[in-house]
């Protein structure tokens, strides 16, 4: 099957362009810490923290306003549902409007849900259909965002894989930081001022993006109908088997390891050792993740898939410490190197895809990306207690580990994923 590769010609027809506006990447300017990746990486810090917040704030706040799990349930599937099923329309969108335009028009839209939500909390939730609405707002906002998240990076960093490693950094952070902000908060009951403050980041980090000076952004041809843009986008990305590859393969992983693995090791770490001790190994995997990003701003492999796929050797240390009885320190020391490989994958994935594919079609095939792979970890995490009550914890982290030795081994034994070249930085 023909690859298409680094030079980033025109597919089907010589793209049109759209204003961006004024200016471009500079060579005078530092590879990374430009101008305008300085304010991306505001806006992008800015929006990760929000969206780690919004999760434990939502579900904290209804648990302590005596609301049951059922509730929070439903709440988490509002929020979730509209992003995994209007994420490849976020594509389009982009592709077709500028991925800046739509992830301004993105964050405007949080910051008024987020307001809402605010005065919803602090007053009291008469109606739960009023905080339903308000959570697929949010989601589908995320789903117009998440698109351009990715393709905008290319545009505001010569080095694109140190752009990558420091923007993983940042979400390891915030993954780590927002969750415990957010549940300090709520603890002393103040779910609406979580929603005050992720409404003012959501407002930083659209003016930041406003003031972005991108240039010519690559655009689809004039005249094609929205659903013509997202098929070039599926025959995008089925033309180039490293990229469906590594998304069939990470299907399969979503589902039987990553998946189940959150809840089923906590159903066995929280009663043991007890939740201090779970948080411990999580925070772990956030330093690990922090340390791997950090690592991947330098470390330039030739064929960074290849090299991906061997930090992911790491990921099945974990559950085989658990399965084992490993005690606290050692799952916690399992947990920063599980990190540091997704750390290192993650950034060579995301520069590969933003590197390998041309502008003009890059939000719509990374939505794919994201619909294929993430999309899926719902269906492991659903699947975790069933298939626990069937066969038993021990037996369902063993197929995790199986199963992740699998993936990396199938990432490097598939020919068109383990030879592909990395794409020099731009000088």
């Amino acid at each position: 099957m023909e690859e298409r590769l680094a030079d980033h010609t025109a597919v089907v027809t010589p793209p049109q362009t759209q204003d961006g506006p004024g200016g471009a990447l500079s060579p005078g300017e530092p590879a990374i810490w430009s101008r305008n990746f300085r304010y991306y990486f505001t806006a992008r810090s800015a929006g990760l923290l929000s969206w780690a917040m919004l999760p434990v704030a939502v579900a904290a706040g209804l648990l302590s306003g005596g609301y049951g799990l059922d509730t929070a349930g439903y709440s988490m599937a509002f929020l979730v549902a509209p992003f995994a099923g209007l994420v490849l329309f976020g594509g389009v969108l982009a592709d077709r409007f500028t991925a800046r335009r739509m992830m301004i028009i993105a964050d405007l839209a949080n910051l008024t849900a987020h307001v809402l939500l605010a005065l919803l909390f602090i007053h009291g939730i008469d109606h739960l259909w009023q905080l339903y609405a308000l959570l697929v707002v949010a989601g589908t906002a995320n789903a117009l965002f998440q698109p351009g998240a990715s393709s905008t990076v290319p545009l505001v960093s010569r080095d694109v894989q140190g752009a990558n490693g420091v923007l993983r950094t940042s979400e390891a952070i915030t993954g780590l930081g927002g969750p415990a902000l957010a549940g300090t908060l709520v603890g002393f009951g103040s779910t609406g001022w979580v929603m005050v403050i992720s409404a003012v980041a959501y407002g930083t980090s659209a003016i930041c993006l406003f003031v972005l000076r991108l240039g010519k952004v690559p655009a689809p041809p004039a005249g094609e109908s929205l659903w013509r843009n997202l098929a070039v986008g599926w025959q995008e990305f089925r033309s180039r088997s490293w990229l469906w590859g590594v998304i069939l393969i990470w299907m399969f992983y979503a589902v039987l390891s990553w998946g189940p693995q959150l809840s089923v090791a906590a159903g066995v770490i929280v009663p043991e050792h007890g939740a201090s001790a779970f948080g411990l190994v999580n925070a772990a995997l956030g330093a690990g993740t922090v340390a791997g990003g950090l690592l991947a701003i330098r470390y330039k492999p030739e064929r960074p898939l290849a090299a991906g796929a061997v930090a992911m050797m790491a990921y099945p240390l974990y559950p085989l410490g658990i399965v084992l009885g490993w005690p606290v320190w050692q799952l916690a020391a399992a947990q920063v190197l599980v990190g540091m490989g997704i750390g290192v994958w993650g950034v060579m994935w995301a520069t590969s895809v933003q590197t390998q594919v041309p502008g003009e079609v890059l939000n719509r095939v990374h939505a794919y990306e994201v619909a294929g792979s993430v999309g899926m970890y719902p269906i492991g995490s659903a699947l975790a207690g069933p298939a626990a009550d069937a066969f038993g914890t021990d037996e369902v982290l063993l197929v995790g580990v199986v199963v992740a030795f699998l993936t990396a081994t199938a990432l490097l034994l598939a020919s068109p994923i383990r030879n592909l070249r990395r794409v020099p930085d731009r000088t």
